[in-house]
Parts: C-alpha cells; sequence; structure tokens
C-alpha cells in the first residue's frame, strides 16, 4: 500500500533521468514547443499534475521523439532549477502522496487547472485516451494512474465535485454525465446527500438528462431516502417543465416519463397517479421491458401499487389476461380483484406471485393473498390435482394438507417443489417422505430430483445409500443444496463414504463448507489432492495446516499454493520466516488479499518478517500487529496512510488484546486529533469508525462530515453501549425529537430506532407502524432491546383489524389472540404476547405459524409452557407426535418435562438432532433424550456410529465415563474445531484416550 504514490506519477522522475543520460544538451529554448515550456515551468513551480496532464495533451497531437527530453531539461537548468535526481524524486514522491492522502488538496489543483487541462482530465477519466502514454523507453501507465486514484478514500468524492463544479461548463453534458456515472457507480450511496440536487444542472439535454436519470436509478438502493425524495424532485422538476400539459387537469406523467422515473416512480403521490391517463399507462404497460422495471419497484406501498393498478385496469387492458398479469412486475403482489376469479387465473397469480419475497415490507398482505389464491386455485380440484400448478403459495400447506398428498403427486409436482424458497423443515421432511416412498434406498436419479427438499432425506437413507449414487450427488446440481443438511446428516454422507472400499476418492468431490466437515485422518488417506481441487472448498485451519504441509513438498512455487485463497489459513510463521526476503515481499499480496481468513497470530508474523526485509514500505495496518511502542514511531506526516490502511481492515481480526487495541485507538485518535472534521476525514478513516471512542462520535464529528459518518455507523456489527449513547444523542440533536420526523428520517434512521426508548418510539409506531415493521424484519436474527420489541408489538396490535373469536375457548370470551398475520409481522417481538394471549389461540393459526414462534428466542418459561400445552392440545399427547410435529417445535420443545420427551418417537437421529439444537435442555432432559433414542431406536452404546454421536450432539455430556468408554474410538472422528461437546466430567476423563488411540 505504501508503495502506490511512488508508482502514481513515476514518469517524472523517468521523464528527467531519460534527458540527464544525455551527453548533449542543447539550446534550451531552441524549437521548445510552448505546451513544454508551460509543463517545464510547472515543473518547477511544483503543480506536478498540471504538468502530466499538459504532458497528455502534447503526446495526443505531436509525436515523441527522443531529443525533447534533453531539450526540456535543459530548458529546466535555464531556469537555475538545481534538480538531482533524488531531490526530485523525493519532492515528486510527496506531492503526489499528499494528493493521495489529502483529496481535498487534489479538488484544489483540479480546480485551478486551465480549460484545456481539466477537459484532458475529464477525458482521461472516461478512458478516452489509451492506457499507455509510450514516449521512446518511457511508459506511463495510464489505467493505473485512474486505478489508484478511484481506490483512493476521498479521491471519488473530489472528482464528484469538481465534475458538477465545471465539467458541464467546459465538456459535452453527456460526457460529463458518463464520469459523473463512473465515480459515483465506484464510490458508496454517500456521495448523493440531500443537498446535491442544488448543484445538479438544469439544462441538460434530452439525452444527457436520461442518462444521468440511469444512474440514479442504478445506485437507488445506496441512496437514502431524503436523497431519492430529493433527486426525485429534480427530475419531475425537468420532466414537468417539458410537459405538454397545459394545466392541473391534464398529467404530467406520460408512458415515457414513467419510464425515465424507473424505480423513482414509486414517489409519485396517489394523486399524481389516478391522474395519469388511461392511453399513457396503456402505453407505459406495452413497453417491452415494462415487467422487468416493475419487478424492480421494491419499496412500492399497497396504496400506491393499487392506485397504479387502477389505472392500469382502466385502458385496455384486462386485467385478467395471463399476457397482462405477466406485465405487472411486483404490482402483483397487490391484486385485489377477486371476485368470480376462477381457478387458471388465480394459478397465473400465484405463479407471478413468487417474486413478491423481493418487497420491502407487506409481507403478510402479500401471505394472506396467496391463501385466498390458493383456496380459488383448488376450488372444485384435489391438492393432488393442482399441486404442480401453485407455485410457492404450496409453503402455506399445513401439516395435514402435506400428509393428504399422494407420493403420485409429489412426483408429478417435483420440478416445482423442488425449487421452492421458504419451506419450513417440518414440511421438507413430508415432502421428502412422499417422494421417496417408492424406494427402499435413495437412488442418484431420485436425490437429483429433490432440489431445496435435499434436507428432507434422513440421516439413515443417506448412510444406506449406494456409495457410487452419493459421489454422483455431489458431482451434480443438487450439491448446491448440500449446505442446508444438518451436520448429523452430512456426517451420515460422509461416513458411508468413508467406509466403502473405494471412498477416499469421494472426499475430493465435496466441495464449499461441507468440506470443513472432513475429518483429518480421512484427509490423510486421501492421494487425490491437489491445488486445483481446492479452489472450490472450504477449509478449517487444521485442515489447511495439514494439507499446506503436504502440498508445499510437491510444489516449489508458493503461488500455487497461496493463490488457492483458504490454504493461507495453513501458513505458519516458520513457513513465513523460511522465506527469502524477495519471495516475501514478492508473494506478500496473497496474504493482504485474504487478511480476513488469517488469525491474528498469522498477522503478528507477517507484521515481523515485514518489519525485518522491508520496514521503509511496510503496509502501515501491520504496525498494529506489534509491540505498542512501534506505533509511536509513526510521524505525524504519516497519519493519513497509517489510518487508510488500517481503515481499509477490520481491527478486531488484526488485534484481539484489548489493551493493544486500546493503543491502537490512541494512535486513532492523536492521528484524527480527536475529531472528524469533514466527509473527507469519514473517508479515510473508513472502517475505523466504528472504534472511535462515543465522546468523539458525540462531540467530535462535525456537522459537515456526520451524514456522510451515520451512513458508515449503518454497517457497524457491534457499537459499545457507551457508542449507542452517544449516536442516539447526536441524533436527537440533528434530527429533534421522533415525534416530528418525517417518513423519509424514518427510514434513513431505521438501524438506530434500537437506541431509542419506548416513549420515543411511540409516536413512531403510531406515525409510520409500517417503516418500524419493516425495520424490525430487517434486524431479524438478532435480539433487540424489549423497548424496540414492545414498539414494534403494539404498533402491529394498533393497526391489526381485531375481531373476537366467534366462538371463543373457555378463559378467552374478549381476549383479542394472535393472527396469523400478526405473528408473521411480530417476528422476535411475539415474545411481547401475554401467556393466555398465546392459550386462546385459534387451533388454525398455531398450525400456520408454529415454526415462526419456535424460532422467537425471547419467549420466557411461562410463554414456552402455554404453547406446548396449546401443542398438546392440536395435536394430541406427545406420544402421537411425528418427526415432522417435533421438528417444527423449535424452543417450544424446552418446555417439555422429562416424561414428556420419553413420551416421544426417538427413533430417529434426525429427530434427536432437531432438539439437540437447543441448547437450554436441563441435564435431565437431555438424559431422558440420550435415554429415549436408544431405546427407541434399538441402539447400544456400542453401535453408535458418529452421524449417531453428531444428532446427539450435547446430550452426550450426560453420559459417564463408563458409558462413553464404549463408544468406538473410531467413529470420534468428527471431532474438530468448533464441533465437540460441551465436555463433562465423562468426557474429560476419556478424551485422552481417545488421543491416544487414533490412528496416527
Amino acid at each position: 500500500m505504501s508503495q502506490e504514490p511512488r508508482t502514481y506519477f513515476l514518469f517524472l522522475f523517468l521523464f528527467l533521468s531519460h534527458g540527464v543520460a544525455s551527453h548533449r544538451v542543447p539550446d534550451s529554448r531552441q524549437d521548445l514547443h510552448p505546451l513544454l515550456q508551460k509543463m517545464a515551468e510547472e515543473i518547477i513551480d511544483g503543480s506536478y499534475l498540471n504538468a502530466l496532464l499538459d504532458l497528455i495533451q502534447f503526446q495526443s497531437s505531436h509525436g515523441w521523439t527522443a531529443n525533447l527530453s534533453h531539450r526540456v531539461l535543459a530548458y529546466l537548468n535555464s531556469r537555475n532549477v538545481a534538480f538531482t535526481i533524488p531531490s526530485l524524486q523525493a519532492a515528486v514522491e510527496h506531492h503526489l502522496e499528499q494528493r493521495l492522502y489529502q483529496p481535498q488538496k487534489l479538488l484544489e489543483d483540479l480546480r485551478e487547472t486551465d480549460a484545456q487541462q481539466f477537459c484532458t482530465a475529464m477525458k482521461c477519466l472516461l478512458e478516452d485516451k489509451k492506457d499507455l502514454l509510450e514516449l521512446e523507453d518511457i511508459v506511463i501507465d495510464l489505467r493505473e494512474i485512474r486505478k489508484q486514484a478511484f481506490q483512493s478514500p476521498g479521491v471519488n468524492r473530489s472528482l464528484f465535485v469538481i465534475t458538477l463544479e465545471r465539467c458541464f461548463q467546459l465538456l459535452n453534458s453527456l460526457e460529463c454525465v458518463e464520469i459523473l456515472g463512473r465515480v459515483l457507480r465506484g464510490s458508496s450511496g454517500s456521495l448523493l446527500q440531500p443537498d446535491i440536487t442544488e448543484k445538479l444542472p438544469q439544462d441538460l439535454c434530452e439525452d444527457a438528462f436520461k442518462n444521468l436519470s440511469a444512474v440514479f436509478k442504478d445506485l437507488y438502493d445506496q441512496t437514502s431516502a431524503h436523497s431519492q425524495r430529493a433527486l426525485y424532485s429534480w427530475m419531475t422538476g425537468i420532466l414537468q417543465t417539458s410537459s405538454k400539459a397545459t394545466d392541473d387537469s391534464v398529467s404530467w406523467v406520460s408512458a415515457e416519463n414513467l419510464w425515465i422515473l424507473g424505480r423513482y416512480m414509486v414517489h409519485l403521490s396517489f394523486e399524481e397517479i389516478v391522474k395519469i391517463s388511461p392511453v399513457e399507462i396503456g402505453l407505459f404497460i406495452s413497453y417491452d421491458n415494462t415487467t422487468k422495471l416493475l419487478d424492480t419497484v421494491y419499496d412500492i406501498t399497497p396504496e400506491l401499487a393499487r392506485a397504479f393498478l387502477e389505472r392500469i385496469s382502466s385502458s385496455s387492458f384486462d386485467m385478467r389476461n395471463t399476457s397482462t398479469i405477466h406485465r405487472l412486475g411486483l404490482l402483483v403482489c397487490f391484486y385485489d380483484d377477486l371476485d368470480l376469479l376462477d381457478a387458471a387465473v388465480a394459478q397465473v397469480l400465484l405463479h407471478q406471485m413468487i417474486k413478491c419475497s423481493h418487497l420491502r415490507g407487506f409481507q403478510a398482505g402479500v401471505q394472506q393473498l396467496k391463501a385466498e389464491l390458493l383456496d380459488i386455485a383448488t376450488m372444485n380440484q384435489t391438492l393432488n390435482e393442482t399441486l404442480g400448478s401453485l407455485s410457492d403459495a404450496v409453503v402455506g400447506l399445513t401439516h395435514s394438507q402435506l400428509e393428504s398428498l399422494s407420493p403420485e403427486a409429489v412426483h408429478g409436482a417435483i420440478s416445482t417443489l423442488n425449487q421452492v424458497s421458504g419451506w419450513a423443515k417440518s414440511q421438507v421432511i413430508i415432502l421428502s417422505a412422499k417422494y421417496l416412498a417408492h424406494e427402499k434406498v435413495p437412488s442418484f436419479y431420485s436425490v437429483s430430483q429433490m432440489g431445496v427438499l435435499l434436507a428432507g432425506v434422513g440421516t439413515r437413507a443417506f448412510y444406506g445409500m449406494d456409495c457410487r449414487d452419493l459421489l454422483q450427488v455431489l458431482r451434480s446440481t443438487v450439491s448446491l443444496h448440500v449446505s442446508n443438511l444438518s451436520p448429523a446428516q452430512k456426517q451420515g454422507v460422509l461416513s458411508k463414504m468413508i467406509e466403502a472400499g473405494d471412498a477416499t476418492s469421494g472426499i475430493v468431490e465435496i466441495q464449499g463448507a461441507f468440506f470443513k466437515e472432513v475429518s483429518l485422518f480421512d484427509l490423510r488417506r486421501e492421494p487425490g489432492f491437489n491445488t486445483t481441487v481446492l479452489k472450490e472448498k472450504e477449509l478449517r485451519r487444521s485442515q489447511a495446516l495439514f494439507l499446506y504441509e503436504l502440498l508445499s513438498k510437491l510444489t516449489r512455487r508458493p503461488e500455487e499454493l497461496l493463490s488457492t485463497g483458504q490454504l493461507v489459513k495453513g501458513v505458519t510463521c516458520s513457513h513465513i520466516d523460511a522465506m527469502s526476503a524477495d519471495s516475501f515481499l514478492a508473494h506478500f499480496h496473497y496474504f493482504e488479499n485474504n487478511l480476513s481468513l488469517l488469525s491474528p497470530y498469522q498477522v503478528n508474523c507477517l507484521a515481523w518478517k515485514y518489519w525485518e526485509v522491508s520496514r521503509s514500505s511496510m503496509p502501515p495496518f501491520l504496525l498494529t500487529a506489534l509491540p505498542a511502542h512501534y506505533l509511536a514511531s509513526v510521524p505525524a506526516s504519516q497519519c493519513v496512510p497509517f489510518l487508510i490502511s488500517l481503515g481499509k481492515n477490520q481491527l478486531d481480526s488484526l488485534v484481539l488484546d484489548s489493551h493493544k487495541k486500546n493503543s491502537v485507538l490512541r494512535k486513532v485518535q492523536q492521528c484524527l486529533n480527536n475529531s472528524t472534521a469533514d466527509e473527507y476525514v469519514v473517508d479515510i478513516v473508513g472502517k475505523l469508525l466504528c472504534h472511535l471512542p462515543a465522546a468523539v462520535l458525540h462531540r467530535g464529528v462535525s456537522a459537515q462530515a456526520w451524514a456522510t459518518a451515520l451512513h458508515g455507523l449503518r454497517d457497524c456489527p457491534d457499537l459499545s453501549p457507551e457508542q449507542k449513547a452517544a449516536v442516539r444523542l447526536r441524533l436527537l440533536e440533528q434530527r429533534g425529537l421522533p415525534q416530528n420526523w418525517t417518513a423519509e428520517t424514518t427510514k434513513d434512521l431505521g438501524p438506530f430506532l434500537v437506541l431509542f426508548s419506548g416513549d420515543e418510539l411511540s409516536s413512531i409506531a403510531t406515525k409510520f407502524p409500517d417503516i418500524l415493521q419493516q425495520t424490525a424484519s430487517e434486524i431479524a436474527g438478532t435480539l433487540p432491546p424489549e423497548e424496540f420489541l414492545w414498539a414494534v408489538f403494539d404498533s402491529v396490535r394498533n393497526s391489526s383489524e381485531k375481531s373476537p373469536s366467534s366462538a371463543p375457548s373457555p378463559g378467552c370470551h374478549g381476549v383479542m389472540a394472535p393472527s396469523s398475520g400478526d405473528i408473521f409481522k411480530l417476528a422476535e417481538a411475539n415474545a411481547c404476547w401475554a401467556p393466555q394471549d398465546l392459550l386462546c389461540m385459534e387451533e388454525h393459526t398455531f398450525v400456520r405459524n408454529v415454526e415462526l414462534l419456535g424460532a422467537v428466542r425471547g419467549f420466557s418459561p411461562p410463554q414456552l409452557m402455554t404453547l406446548k400445552e396449546k401443542a398438546v392440545q392440536v395435536w394430541d399427547m406427545p406420544s402421537y407426535w411425528k418427526e415432522y410435529h417435533i421438528t417444527s417445535l423449535g424452543r417450544i420443545a424446552l418446555a417439555l418435562n422429562e416424561s414428556e420427551l420419553q413420551q416421544l418417537d426417538l427413533s430417529s437421529i434426525d429427530t434427536v438432532a432437531s432438539l439437540s439444537r437447543q441448547t437450554e435442555w436441563t441435564p435431565g432432559q437431555a438424559k431422558s433424550i440420550l435415554q429415549g433414542f436408544l431405546e427407541d431406536s434399538g441402539y447400544s452404546i456400542q453401535d453408535l456410529k458418529s452421524f449417531h454421536l453428531v444428532g446427539l450432539g450435547t446430550t452426550l455430556c450426560t453420559m459417564n465415563v463408563t458409558e462413553i468408554s464404549l463408544i468406538r474410538i473410531s467413529e470420534f472422528s468428527w471431532i474438530n474445531e468448533g464441533r465437540a461437546p460441551n465436555a463433562g466430567q465423562g468426557f474429560d476423563a476419556v478424551f485422552p484416550a481417545i488421543s491416544n488411540q487414533m490412528p496416527s
């Protein structure tokens, strides 16, 4: 990294050294072209960027001859400029470092260029000039110059600003728009702030306006809601000015204007949409690419979508015509003309609604519409007859509906079922069993047709397959779904392949993350490894270490190993120390490009090696791996490259020790002078923004820099409580109380809503319930603060249409029990239901949503107990439950007592594996699960295979020493980094014996 500035304009050094090499110095001014004289003067003034631009301009229209170098050098000498090559090189490098590391100075330089120089600079950005500028034996790599400029933090911002300031006055507007597009597409959305529209030209030619609008449409998802609204206003202002509409009664929204707006059409008001003429909307729908456009309006609201549908209906298009439905894009997700709809049209609509999962929000309404269309599509027909024509609405089928399907119907619909996303694991279990009902042992052909249903194949079924069939499966496209298998299923596949006589070659066929399941013992038996077969595999660190050692004996070319990517995990300090200085420097980029795969210990070894062989060119981020006093050696002049280098990497992956991290951050603050003055500084600090102290976030980030900083803070995964408090205070200062926020503000601050109190969020829940609920869905997988969950809960309850059950259960009179729509919207906020509310849930609601409820992490023991009682109410006693019932329970199963666990049918290791995924079992419950499996399956401890052990998981920890010692040593090959039982006293005693008896 630190070497980049040296190559940026190294041509000046080469250019002048070429001249110095001459023994003949001609008359300094004899026939020297005025443009070269000007260039020489700029070299004297230290304006090296201007000099480069003049040279490029001269070379584009004149041939370069060897004596020109001599004449330019003679001119410099005639001006009494005593350049030596080292001093000139140092001056050039310093100047260019300033321009790379302080892009504001680059902006100043570009502002001071004359018109011709500026045009030359812009045309270079357009790649209008050839990539290599050849001056006799001197080559200037313009492509590399562009690359390094665009990759330097802040440079894009300077280029963006200067293009808006000067380009449209000096160049063709089409060229300027192309430059803006390149700059914007190569940067984050933070460049497009709401005030950008004040700098955009209002008098663009038609083609330039359309092209710039296309750029904004491409960057829509990276643009804040406020900026989207501002850009929409700029676009519509120009469109309205050029419109032929003569009064307010005639809409300016023509078919072409809708096409130009593209995704920005979702910002049209309801009133503007209903005024669109039937002719224009009909013309728009008839465009060939309209469907592609409407497939991208992810953030359209139901109100606006139905307004568009009404206008389309008012045109000559038949809304029940298949061709029309195909053109509706995401508008189909809000189709509401269901009266007297026939089954065939319902099936067409369901097929088109596959894309509705891309909508941002409103998924509960989509699910409800699919359910209504499903009823219509199956009217007067059985599910067996219509199964293949129901598209992804089939995921709404209940367990009993799936159980009612015939194996023949599942076979006939497999080409649809195997592609549907959104299946629950319990549904996959049922459908897979139906599909494989006619086969005692699954074959390659049958399994290869299963697609997403592969995860429903039992572990025993995989283990029972012919090894050759398994190998074919791993080589086929269905292997893309292997990642969805449980650890027990994966171990079943591996066990079969390894036990087979010629199974070792099968290990080579395993791709992706599945390969991490292969034990070191089994790796040692595989003779077919080379760097080529490893390219598509993920490796554990121990696997990488073993394979690096193995393959390093077969090649003397480190690049063969390091270019594999994952193998860098296996490089040890001894490997690094053994590399010569030249070899280390030549291959360092492999480590740098795969930094996320390296451990902090490896980074430390790299740092010491680099310090030893070439400390002057050492990438600054490596200093963080050295003792703290090495950081102190970074002078103030090197602060910016230090911050850039560190800001491009994850600090947590470089430094584990908290004291060391604090030292690094103190140096960062020292470099920043405890403040962030402008958006350029935010660009420079990069990912370090996530580590700035709370005081800096609250008071040290200037108002000018805050919008850009906030854009970066959205991506910080683990802000401390102090940092979160500082961000919240700053947001209140900048944006005011939430009760005064606009919809755009609420959208932009979505990820930060979890920082506010329940009282502060109550107004958001009232004004913008959809935005709050969408925010909650976007942070699914995390456990938000309780006050945020209650705000989401209140927003859903207040916006739901509630009607008490017509025949409430005893004790449920007047209770507003959860509906399917409520449960779907609430996600983790379902934890806010009172146990009584859950108990009063209607049976069909529980059946349709048990998987969602089982995934809620915040349920308390009383809530889980209530849901277990509901399961007993719906499915009868646990002794009647099937594998799919047990699997669907998720955390609800934790409420089963030891007696109830003993009633379950635990003969299948897959059933046990679904239970062992829960980590909150009491020792008594875990023992009941283990004993239940041994009794129901008929296995003794001596019979257990590796996939049984994997499926049993932490329940193994309830074994005593005697029981553990009965397990065959060879079955412990599954134990690796990250997967070993929580060793209790029994395992602590037995593991040494296991280690001693494992083959070496």
